[in-house]
């Protein structure tokens, strides 16, 4: 009998780890129309049911045959819609192979407009159909309503409300790692935008609302409501380091965001997150 639980554990074992080199996929359930798979990336919702598959992001192009193995699990078949919640890399990289495989890539006209500056005119990353404010997809028993919040993340923000299933996906407006999220200025983000967007997606779950966010795990309103905090806090120690119309290089030689103790990943050292909150809040300031 212990031969045999070890052979099952193996080989879910080597199911789990992907052909590409150290992605380890994980799905997770959140409803009988919902899952959401964790790779490399952004964090990948599914929703499957009579209609087909449509899924919210898609990581890398690396990771399109792996994902699309994961998804077979839950239901035979290419997805009908790839939505984009915005237009990074990790969470756009699969929609030319997923377009080539028969999905309509969904994105707000910015996300449209940023992919088309980067892969050209008619390439097959570009969204097939692109919104202003939001949209609503009627499939698979579900009423996914897609939500434009201006200047967070970046200028081109999808969040996406499943009536339902009772879920949101976030994309990077949140990041569930407890720290501070990556606010690209330069595509048109703020952190006034990514604090808007959390307050008001806040006003629309409820405590049983399965919160997605863009990195980390799938959480609860509770987590969505500590990282407002965390966001406010981080604020209002930058506004206050910058009081008296303080250069970039004074500031970041108080290191003002240290005391809060903060994780950070290599990509977005705290120097890297004090330069973007400064410029974002130098530039708010401009305007009011």
């Amino acid at each position: 009998m212990k031969t045999i639980l070890i052979l099952i554990g193996a080989s879910l074992l080597s199911a789990s780890f992907s052909s590409v080199a150290n992605v380890k996929f994980k799905l997770e359930v959140l409803s009988e129309n919902l899952h959401v798979l964790y790779g490399r990336g952004g964090n990948i919702a599914i929703s499957t049911g009579e209609d087909g598959i449509y899924l919210v992001d898609d990581q890398f192009a690396k990771l399109s045959d792996d994902i699309k193995t994961q998804i077979s699990q839950l239901k035979p078949g290419a997805p009908e819609f790839v939505i984009n919640t915005h237009h990074h890399g990790d969470h756009t990289g699969g929609n030319e192979n997923f377009a080539k495989a028969g999905s309509h890539v969904i994105a707000h006209h910015n996300v449209y407009d940023r992919l088309k500056d980067k892969h050209g005119e008619g390439s097959k990353y570009l969204p097939i159909l692109s919104f202003s404010q939001d949209m609503t997809l009627h499939f698979n028993n579900e009423h996914a309503q897609l939500w434009h919040y201006a200047n967070a993340h970046t200028d081109g923000d999808a969040v996406i409300f499943y009536k339902n299933a009772n879920a949101v996906h976030m994309g990077d407006i949140f990041f569930n790692l407890e720290s501070l999220p990556f606010v690209d200025v330069d595509s048109g983000g703020s952190l006034d935008g990514v604090i808007n967007a959390v307050e008001q997606t806040l006003a629309r779950i409820d405590s049983d609302t399965k919160v997605i966010p863009g990195h980390g795990p799938v959480t609860d309103k509770s987590a969505l409501e500590a990282y407002r905090a965390l966001l406010l806090k981080a604020k209002s120690v930058m506004v206050s380091a910058m009081s008296g119309g303080k250069s970039l290089e004074e500031v970041l030689a108080e290191k003002p965001l240290s005391a809060m103790n903060l994780t950070y990943s290599n990509w977005l050292p705290e120097e890297r997150v004090t330069t973007l909150f400064y410029r974002s809040l130098s530039a708010s300031h401009h305007q009011h």
